[in-house]
C-alpha cells in the first residue's frame, strides 16, 4: 500500500493571499511550507483511490503524474475538500464515488454534470476497492452532520486518515482505529494558539489522539500558516508535507 499526501494545507492554503507572514513568505518561494489544500491517494498494486477532492487536485494531479483513479472518497462536504472533483472534466467520465449519503447528496447536486456513479456507504460498514478494505467512521466536525475519518486495511497493516475533526472522537471510532501502522491526523494549528478553533485537533490534540490509539507513525496534515516554516517546525513535530509518499 502506498499512500501520497498530495496536498497537506487547510482551506486558504499556504500562503494565504495576501498574508506576508514568515511562514508565508518562505512559502511564497516555494518548497515543504506551500501547502495546497487536503486530498490523498491510495494506491495498490490493483488501482488507486482519491481521498477528498481538493480546490488544487489539477495541479495535484499533474505533479504526481495521475491521470486515471478507481474511486473517490469524500469525507464531508466543506468546499476545501470536494470542489476539485470538477477537475475531472473531460480527463476521465463517470468515476466511481463513495460517500455516506448526508455527504453525497450535499456534493453531487454541485458536480452532477460530470454524471459520477454514485455509491452510498454506512458508517462502520467495511466495503472493498483496489483490492483495499475501507471502513468509514464516525468524527465531530460541527456543525457539519455526518462527517467521516478513513480507515484502510490489507491483510497485514492498517492506516487510519482521521479527516476533519475535534479531539472528541466516539467512543465506537476510537476502538475502530486501534493499533494503526499510520496516522494521518488533522492538526490545523500547532497548541498553545488561542484562536478559539473548536472543530479542528491542534497538533497537542492529534498527537494524544495518536498515543491513546497506539499508532506505530503518526503525520500531521490540515495545517494553517500558523506552523513555523516547515523546516523548523519539523524539527519538534511529525508535518506532513505535499507530494510526500508513505510505503506500508
Amino acid at each position: 500500500m502506498e499512500i501520497i499526501l498530495l496536498g497537506t494545507g487547510d482551506a486558504p492554503g499556504t500562503p494565504v493571499i495576501g498574508c506576508n507572514c514568515p511562514t508565508c513568505t518562505v512559502a511564497g518561494k516555494g518548497g515543504r511550507s506551500r501547502r495546497s489544500r487536503f486530498s490523498v491517494l491510495v494506491r495498490s498494486d490493483k488501482g488507486s483511490v482519491l481521498i477528498d477532492t481538493s480546490p488544487d487536485l489539477r495541479q495535484q494531479m499533474l505533479e504526481a503524474g495521475i491521470h486515471h483513479v478507481d474511486g473517490v472518497i469524500w469525507t464531508h462536504g466543506h468546499y476545501d475538500h470536494y470542489t476539485g472533483f470538477g477537475e475531472f472534466h473531460r480527463v476521465q467520465h463517470r468515476v466511481n464515488v463513495y460517500g455516506v449519503p448526508t455527504t453525497m447528496d450535499y456534493i453531487l447536486d454541485y458536480i452532477s454534470f460530470l454524471k459520477p456513479r454514485r455509491h452510498d456507504i454506512q458508517m462502520y460498514e467495511p466495503f472493498e476497492l483496489i483490492g483495499l478494505t475501507f471502513t468509514l467512521f464516525e468524527v465531530k466536525h460541527r456543525p457539519l452532520k455526518d462527517p467521516v475519518g478513513v480507515m484502510i486495511e490489507d491483510k497485514d497493516h492498517r492506516v487510519v486518515i482521521t479527516g476533519d475533526t475535534e479531539r472528541d472522537i466516539p467512543h465506537r471510532s476510537m476502538e475502530l482505529i486501534k493499533n494503526p501502522d499510520l496516522l494521518i491526523a488533522d492538526a490545523i494549528v500547532p497548541a498553545g494558539l488561542d484562536l478559539n478553533i473548536k472543530k479542528h485537533m491542534n497538533s497537542q490534540e492529534a498527537m494524544e489522539l495518536a498515543e491513546t490509539i497506539g499508532a506505530e507513525r503518526t503525520i500531521l496534515t490540515h495545517l494553517s500558516h500558523y506552523y513555523k516554516p516547515h523546516e523548523k517546525a519539523v524539527k519538534e513535530l511529525p508535518l506532513g508535507y505535499d507530494g510526500m509518499t508513505i510505503n506500508i
